[in-house]
């Protein structure tokens, strides 16, 4: 066994078990399971051009090598990202461990009430800090929250408003210019009127729907948002209002002066900058706007006993629901880094936030005083960590970086400065030395900070926060830890079993590629610092770029998208652009077809287009000739196609090049979902098929774990023509040279999280990558052979076969009173998660077991499954009380005094013999999701304030 190889490591199946596999299947080679499987036609003559693949230990040297590249500075910029304190218990037992980040999106929630938990913290932070009444469990980031807001306004204007074409949304001058981008590029495709002017001089008319204020302003200000919000609200204009979370803890909450909507960024709660991402977004809102809140609410409920369990609420999933109705297309979160945020808060809790942000405000407002005694003018009358001072930015800058030093300029005449909790003292006499040498003057050296007033009376914080329990509990590391090992107890992840999620590739997620994460060379570095600091990132990301735009068979690739639904949007924004280019301004028609992931006609829907659905045919493919006929009945205005390939319904279509030709007869562009990406890498690729664009969910694919529901990294690969419209930045210089405005708020996304793609491309190379692929279709067949017989396989290809995942039916259970979602519970008790429910058929169930699975686990889940299927048989559609009815069954009923049910505790609780060797208990049975939304709670409040009396 050669243990240099990475590759060995991430598939699952020994060389032993894979020639068993393939005689289960009945092929005597994996070529013959390709040939049989892809067609010939698409597949690559040649191997994939990428480096010789690295050993873990060569690739840990490597990336350590790499990082010394980047320079660290002291950075003080601001602009929505500082450096942080991550406390270490959090660091060790969140970031670091499986049984946190390997964890899929809380759908089954009676396997997730740990992770649900953390997340209804968050949500508590939230309200309690913005003083709003509902909070959703995390966005992507500040200024894609800030747009979500927007578009939330729209969609809520008033039926007058509606009737008058009310368009116009006030933008201060204050929000931060990567915010300002981005709502231009969600703005003007659904026809928002965006206005930028000053807050305290503007004069709003019933031509504006809403308005976004920065609180504290980019610059630092503390404006008077009360006057504001009250002057709009009698005019019948909402406001959101975009917040330093740390701020609000000296802050009063923006909700207490009637704001509409609150968002920004949790990074500040222990949150490395990672170059821009990923990092908790929030939004919160009030609570008669909860049915258009974007993403996802967690609240809570009561399972079949009546005890109290979370899970996600109302519209979760809103895109999948209303499709091209949708108002968001968000469809991830960054769940992990809420996660952390919110251990954040539980860990400092109230006092030890007001100590961290006194402790902030004390600074910026002692060294404001140092400068003046240099005789600088500070401009900001009222502000919390950032000054302004009026000098000569040039030579500043010039003296500041000499000192490794990074501050803000603004212009040439302005320098600001913004303090975060890792400045120290020290600190403040080098900031101050700085300074000392441009005006060649001194002034005392600082050894105490003092408390000056900086915040007007009228805008300090009152109202308190933070008050439940759990924030006041956990402060010795003892504790926290133990807290955060209770709730990972109550999660199902990988570290525990196969997930099989169809579409959603929860694969390997290797610690060689996660260990950097942890580094301070890659954590520590602003997105905005002088492009000569992150050579290492610059590097790393420059070489993702080219790795994946190879692997797609593309000319270029933008890493800015960070998520895949922003992928999405990104992509078909670009082909917009391509078009407009070119004069066809007319061209708004997007063909999807109707088993496409829901999230496809949202993002059209939000690029502008119009929305034209194609049928399917019997065996789940395209109708070709339906698809051909609407082609050409738009061909005057067709922009694109939407297509996923492999198809949602998991299985290779052999005419895709003639529907991609079809739509380029037509004069549109194609845009392949990437969602399956992981049947084509070394295989096949987006540009062989004839596509122009596509997305990759590089938490899919590329190895970026899913963490409880994110994060995600949505790059797209152009192909040539659409290489000058890739997404640029108001800040660093990115994308091409007729760049459409940004996508997400950093110049490249959530880069941090793509030093895990690098690894994982690094470490497998082209062989690596593309035997993965063989893996991944050997072990969806050999699956798919075994439930024969069990279960109908809904799909298959010409010659019989799955791509990577399959669907199998569960819709003629219903003859003995089995629903699809009784086997998804009953699998609990068999320590599996289930499959994908019902998606994209209702009443089945989607198989994907990656190729990072072994043998012995998918016999596992085999057996399971058919061990299931002879529950069902025995299952009388009159007498409900049976064991897939009462699924799944925790510890509390096993261990009862009290049995009742018709059937065995063993059968109940250990089904199968493997499942004693290690058995994973639910810590709640079956939720009342209805209950849930009809009561709706997002917040730690006691049991009584929601059970009924």
């Amino acid at each position: 066994m050669n243990t240099t190889s990475f590759a060995l490591r991430h598939i699952g199946p020994r060389e032993n078990d894979q020639n068993q596999m393939l005689k289960t299947i009945g092929v005597d080679s994996i070529e013959q399971l390709i040939n049989e499987t892809v067609p010939d036609d698409i597949r690559l003559k040649k191997d994939l051009d990428l480096d010789v693949a690295m050993s873990e230990y060569e690739y840990s040297s490597h990336i350590n090598e790499l990082s010394k590249l980047n320079k660290i500075y002291k950075t003080y910029i601001g602009l929505g990202y500082h450096p942080t304190i991550l406390p270490a218990v959090i660091q060790r037992n969140i970031l670091e461990n499986p049984g946190w980040y390997t964890a899929y999106t809380p759908y089954q929630a009676e396997i997730a009430q740990g992770r649900l938990e953390a997340l209804l913290n968050f949500q508590t932070m939230v309200i309690d800090l913005t003083g709003m009444e509902i909070a959703n469990a995390s966005l992507l980031d500040e200024s894609t929250a800030a747009a979500e807001a927007m578009g939330m306004l729209f969609a809520l204007r008033s039926r007058e408003q509606k009737k008058a074409k009310v368009n116009k949304f006030f933008v201060s001058d204050l929000v931060l210019p990567q915010t300002i981008d981005l709502l231009e590029t969600r703005a003007n495709p659904i026809g928002i009127e965006l206005t930028i002017g000053n807050e305290a001089e503007y004069n709003l008319s019933d031509e504006y729907f809403g308005a976004l204020l920065q609180y504290p302003g980019k610059n630092g200000q503390i404006t008077d948002i009360k006057s504001f919000i009250e002057k709009a609200n009698e005019k019948n204009i909402k406001v959101a209002v975009a917040a330093d979370i740390l701020s609000l803890v000296k802050l009063e909450a923006p909700g207490k002066f009637g704001a509409d909507v609150v968002v920004g960024t949790t990074q500040r709660f222990g949150i490395p900058m990672g170059f821009g991402g990923p990092h908790a977004a929030y939004f919160a809102t009030k609570e008669a706007y909860k049915r258009d809140v974007p993403g996802r609410i967690i609240g809570v409920t009561k399972d079949v006993n009546g005890n109290r369990a979370l899970r996600m609420a109302l519209q979760t999933r809103e895109q999948h629901i209303k499709r091209d109705k949708a108002t968001s297309n968000i469809c991830t979160a960054q769940v992990l880094l809420a996660v952390m945020a919110g251990m954040y808060a539980v860990y400092h809790g109230p006092k030890g936030l007001t100590f961290i942000a006194d402790k902030i405000k004390n600074t910026a407002s002692t060294l404001a005083k140092a400068l003046e005694n240099l005789g600088l003018e500070q401009t900001n009358t009222h502000y919390f960590d950032t000054i302004q001072i009026k000098a000569d930015a040039v030579k500043i800058k010039f003296e500041a970086e000499k000192k490794e030093v990074n501050f803000h300029y603004p212009d040439t005449n302005t320098v600001t400065i913004s303090i975060n909790e890792t400045t120290s003292i020290s600190d403040l006499n080098e900031i101050i030395s700085i300074f000392e040498t441009i005006t060649e003057t001194t002034t005392d050296k600082i050894e105490t900070l003092e408390a000056n007033k900086t915040i007007p009376n009228h805008l300090k914080r009152e109202s308190d926060f933070l008050t439940v329990d759990v924030f006041n509990t956990y402060h010795s590391e003892t504790e926290l830890m133990r807290y955060i090992k209770n709730l990972e107890r109550k999660d199902l992840a990988l570290n525990h079993s196969m997930i099989s999620l169809g579409s959603c590739t929860m694969k390997l997620n290797a610690a060689a590629e996660m260990l950097p994460l942890s580094s301070t060379n890659w954590g520590s570095i602003h997105p905005f610092v002088p492009q000569d600091q992150p050579r290492g990132y610059k590097l790393m990301l420059n070489a993702l770029e080219n790795q994946l735009t190879e692997i797609t068979g593309f000319a270029a690739t933008s890493l800015q998208p960070n998520s895949g639904a922003q992928g999405e949007f990104a992509g078909l924004m670009v082909i917009k652009a391509y078009h407009e280019s070119r004069g066809d301004h007319h061209r708004n028609i997007c063909l999807i077809p109707s088993s496409a992931h829901g999230t496809n006609p949202a993002s059209a829907v939000m690029a502008g287009m119009k929305v034209v659905v194609t049928k399917a045919s019997e065996n789940g493919n395209i109708d070709v000739e339906d698809l051909r006929k609407k082609a050409e009945l738009h061909k005057d205005n067709l922009s694109a196609l939407m297509v996923t390939y492999p198809s949602t319904h998991g299985v290779y279509e052999s005419a895709i090049k003639d529907i991609t030709k079809i739509i380029h007869d037509n004069g549109g562009q194609v845009y392949m979902d990437g969602a399956n990406m992981n049947a084509q890498v070394g295989l096949t690729n987006p540009g062989n098929i004839g596509a122009d664009v596509c997305h990759l969910n590089l938490h899919k694919t590329f190895a970026i774990p899913h963490g409880g529901g994110g994060p995600g990294v949505g790059p797209i690969c152009v192909a040539e023509q659409l290489v000058p419209f890739l997404p640029g930045s108001p800040i660093v210089k990115t994308g091409g040279h007729q760049a459409i405005s940004a996508i997400s708020a950093a110049p490249y996304g959530s880069a941090l999280a793509c030093l895990i793609s690098y690894g994982y491309i690094k470490m497998l190379g082209s062989k690596g990558l593309k035997k993965a692929t063989e893996i991944a279709i050997l072990n969806a067949n050999y699956i798919k052979e075994r439930l024969k017989g069990s279960y109908d396989t809904l799909y298959s290809g010409e010659k019989g076969r799955a791509a990577h995942e399959m669907i199998i039916d569960c819709r003629p259970f219903k003859a003995n009173g089995i629903e699809v979602v009784d086997i998804a519970k009953r699998l609990m008790d068999y320590g599996f998660h289930a499959p994908t429910v019902s998606f994209p058929v209702a009443g089945t169930m989607m198989i994907e077991p990656t190729e990072s699975e072994s043998k012995a686990e998918m016999d596992r889940f085999c057996d399971a499954m058919i061990s299931i299927r002879k529950e069902i048989d025995a299952a009388n559609k009159d007498e409900p009380n049976n064991i897939l009815k009462n699924a799944p069954h925790t510890m509390a009923m096993a261990t009862s005094d009290e049995w009742s049910l018709p059937y065995s505790r063993e059968a109940a609780a250990f089904p199968l013999e493997y499942v004693k060797d290690s058995k994973f208990w639910p810590s709640v049975r079956r939720v009342d999701d209805a209950y849930g939304d009809r009561n709706l709670i997002c917040t730690c409040a006691p049991i009584e304030d929601y059970m009924d009396a």
